[in-house]
Formats: structure tokens, sequence, C-alpha cells
């Protein structure tokens, strides 16, 4: 091959490489050697956060249980994120605050929210984009002092 027929197909294999797969994992990802040392009935939240890390949420309604979240996702050139892969540890505590249970979740345990779609509403009015420019004209000032 001479030089510009490999300069020829750098140049068409170039734009193709925007076009791979990214994986990326995002979270906690929690070693099985870091669940392993989790003693239910023994531990308090200090030692469990102390082995784990902070946890990644909380329970809204019961601060008794902490979930780590991890995930693999792709993503393909423009197109949006797929999750393919997620793994929830929820760590419960009783009310002394002492390690109750630790709980494996995966993508089947999941459910679909419905997200509303209702607007709040404000008083006045939306201006489009041209009566935005418009309106503006005579306000413009530079700064100085003004004058009487």
């Amino acid at each position: 091959m001479n030089t510009k027929s490999i300069a020829l197909l750098l140049a068409l294999a170039l734009p193709l490489t925007g076009c791979v797969k990214d994986v990326e994992q995002r979270g906690n990802f929690l070693k099985p050697e870091m669940l392993a040392q989790l003693a239910p009935g023994e531990q308090t939240r200090v030692d469990v956060q102390n082995l784990l890390g902070t946890p990644s949420t909380t329970a809204v309604f019961d601060g008794d249980t902490w979930y780590y979240i991890s995930a693999h996702t792709t993503q393909y050139a423009f197109y949006p994120n797929h999750e393919f892969d997620r793994t929830i540890y929820a760590v419960s505590f009783d009310e002394r605050g002492i390690l109750k249970d630790v709980r494996k979740l995966d993508l089947e345990d999941g459910r679909n929210v419905a997200v509303a779609a209702r607007e709040t509403p404000t008083k006045g009015r939306e201006y489009s984009f041209l009566e935005q420019l418009v309106g503006n004209l005579g306000r413009i000032t530079t700064g100085g002092p003004k004058r009487p």
C-alpha cells in the first residue's frame, strides 16, 4: 500500500470511531469480600459505613434503610443511555441502629414509575423569542451616569 491509500483509509475510518459503544460503570460497586464481612445483629451504622462507604441514597420514608446502587450503562453515538445491568444492596437497620438485613436487588426487581406531566401555573405570560428581543430594544443602557 502506498501512503495515499493509507491516508485515505485512515480518513474514512476516523469518523467511525465516534460510533463505538461506550460502556460505563456508575455508582457504588461493592466487592464480595466487603459484603462477606457484614454481620447482621452485630454491626452498627458506623461499622457498615466504615466497611461499605457512604450509601448512594437512603429510604425516603424510612431512614433505617440504606441503598448502595451500581449500574452498567451503554451509549451508542448520539442515542440515549441504555442501562443493561443494575445491582442494588438494601441494607436495613433496626431502631437501635444495629444491622438487621442485607438484600440484593437487580434490574428485574425494579418498577417503572409514571411521571406526572402536570405543570405549575404561574402568573404572567410567556413571550416568544422575537417578543423578548424587540421588548428589550429600548431598555439597553451603557451603564454610564444618567442624564436628566
